[in-house]
């Protein structure tokens, strides 16, 4: 059927060109194009879509279809990337490039996408942070990376793209002013640790609760959520005063699944001091406690850290308990993640090497932990500041005399 507007209006309507070319399994397959200004341009891109399927098999592929083939080839994931990686193909890339045949897809229409992502809601309603948009995009630049190895695009045309700069939020520490503030207003820092005194107080009043070993490991040696939901006695020996991080448990795809440590570095043994020691012998005879009164119903799990039957702890209840203690304690309120943030700036407080919190924490870099925590406590910079001085007024004395 004809458009009834085509004979009177010469700009109405684009052209369109038909071929047949190879699909990724290598079977013809019929690809339809349209949006051409004129005939001779659909003949060319039609002519050019024919000279890339004689080079070889895939030219019908769209962005969608090799996204879709590349995540489904992807075995050794660690299962939150897996989720990570398909929320960004399914909510994000598919939706703006993935009807774009793959051989056609252009630096400009990944900046269209980046551009798209930034300044507009996502599928959620909610903006994306900067920090999104980067994973993203470095989601499509590894899909499309396994493409060029697979000679199925020459260049990647994510490399070079114009991303937004997110800034690491640092944790800065719950003084007497922001605490006022807070209480005032509402108003609280991204990543905010207590003071010496704040974590003091708050692990006081949660002496007795059942998990009040998590809430000490999580402050004093900085484990990770799905560390400590992770963690088994196999890996704690308490005789050399030491545990070993050798797993987590994590949320994948609505399940909890276990894992390796999020990464090689994660892998690592903590060093435990004579007072972590004894609050860990005591959890171990609480549960020893819990055991007999479950009797029969008892899961012999072997994690350190159980419900009153022993079967293990969903990371997302241990975010949950650790919210109510909070609230109740009166204290400025933190995320269970930064008790994480205050044992390194604790640390560093104490003047423990950063090499040392470096590996007490996981991170692959001493220059991740250097960025983060320096900076956090005060008390750092201005033990800093009184000994540089100090060094050079002992010279100016030295000279005077």
């Amino acid at each position: 059927m004809t458009c009834p507007r085509l004979p009177a209006d010469d700009d109405h309507g684009s052209w369109y060109f038909t071929v047949q070319v190879r699909g990724l399994d290598g079977q013809r397959q019929r690809v339809r194009q349209g949006g051409y200004a004129d005939p001779e341009e659909a003949q060319a891109a039609g002519r050019a879509l024919a000279v890339a399927d004689r080079d070889g098999a895939g030219a019908g592929c769209t962005a969608g279809e090799w996204l879709a083939r590349w995540l489904a080839t992807k075995d050794a994931l660690r299962p939150s990337t897996r989720q990570g990686y398909a929320t960004h193909i399914r909510l994000y890339l598919i939706p703006q490039l993935g009807r774009i045949l793959l051989h056609q897809l252009t630096s400009r229409d990944v900046n269209a996408l980046l551009a798209a992502l930034t300044s507009r809601p996502s599928p959620t309603g909610r903006q994306l942070s900067p920090s999104t948009v980067v994973r993203i995009h470095a989601t499509l630049r590894t899909a499309l990376n396994a493409a060029v190895r697979a000679r199925l695009i020459p260049l990647n045309p994510a490399n070079g793209a114009e991303l937004p700069h997110p800034r690491r939020p640092h944790p800065v520490v719950w003084t007497a002013g922001r605490a006022a503030r807070w209480q005032q207003s509402g108003e609280r820092p991204a990543a905010a640790v207590w003071t010496e005194q704040q974590l003091a107080t708050f692990l006081t009043g949660v002496a007795q609760d059942g998990l009040y070993a998590v809430w000490w490991l999580a402050a004093l040696r900085g484990l990770r959520r799905g560390e400590l939901a992770g963690l088994r006695w196999t890996d704690v020996d308490l005789q050399a005063a030491e545990l070993t991080v050798t797993q987590q448990r994590v949320h994948a795809d609505g399940q909890v699944v276990v894992g390796p440590p999020k990464s090689a570095a994660s892998c690592r043994v903590v060093a435990l001091d004579a007072e972590t020691v004894r609050v860990l012998m005591r959890h171990r005879e609480r549960q020893e406690k819990l055991s007999t009164t479950a009797g029969a119903r008892w899961q012999d799990s072997g994690y350190v850290f159980t419900t009153a039957e022993g079967a293990p702890l969903r990371p997302d209840y241990l975010t949950g308990r650790f919210r109510r203690l909070v609230a109740a304690s009166g204290l400025p309120p933190i995320r269970l993640h930064d008790l994480r943030h205050g044992a390194a700036t604790l640390a560093l407080a104490a003047h423990t090497d950063l090499v040392v919190v470096q590996a007490m924490l996981g991170h692959a870099s001493i220059v991740l932990t250097a960025d983060t925590y320096v900076s956090a406590l005060p008390v750092v910079a201005h033990q800093a500041a009184q000994e540089t001085a100090r060094l050079v007024l002992t010279a100016a004395a030295a000279l005077k005399g």
